[in-house]
């Protein structure tokens, strides 16, 4: 009933700046519109949202982490863990031995190899991450 107040009607001269401010309130929901599905895809996707060189960030900062016998490539294995626990993180239901899942990481890591060498370097892993908010 507040929406057919009939006080914003009376005074539509004094109510055009109002109406100004609405139509830019307006454009700033699709912007967050547009961030939520990034932020939905999981947190590679926050990151994403962020900028290409917060990936980057993330990634040389966690990159060591998930790089377990330190020789500067993810192993299919590697690159395995740390895309379940990020999609897990987004969905904790998330089973890492699913087939489902294994599928989807098979899928990933295919994807992110760009070279086709079988392992997974940061600067394919950043390209990777950043592909969605592109």
């Amino acid at each position: 009933m507040t929406q057919a107040a009939p006080a914003p009607t009376d005074a539509p001269a004094a109510t055009d700046p109002s109406a100004a401010a609405p139509a830019q309130a307006a454009p700033a929901a699709p912007t967050d519109t547009a961030q939520a599905p990034a932020q939905t895809t999981g947190q590679t996707a926050q990151q994403p949202a962020a900028g290409g060189a917060q990936v980057a960030q993330v990634v040389d900062s966690e990159f060591a982490t998930y790089d377990k016998d330190k020789n500067g490539v993810l192993s299919k294995a590697e690159f395995g863990d740390w895309m379940v626990a990020l999609k897990t993180a987004s969905d904790p239901s998330t089973k890492a031995d699913a087939p489902a899942t294994k599928t989807w990481v098979g899928q990933a890591f295919a994807s992110a190899d760009k070279d086709k060498s079988r392992t997974v370097s940061k600067t394919e892993l950043t390209g990777f991450l950043s592909q969605g908010q592109s």
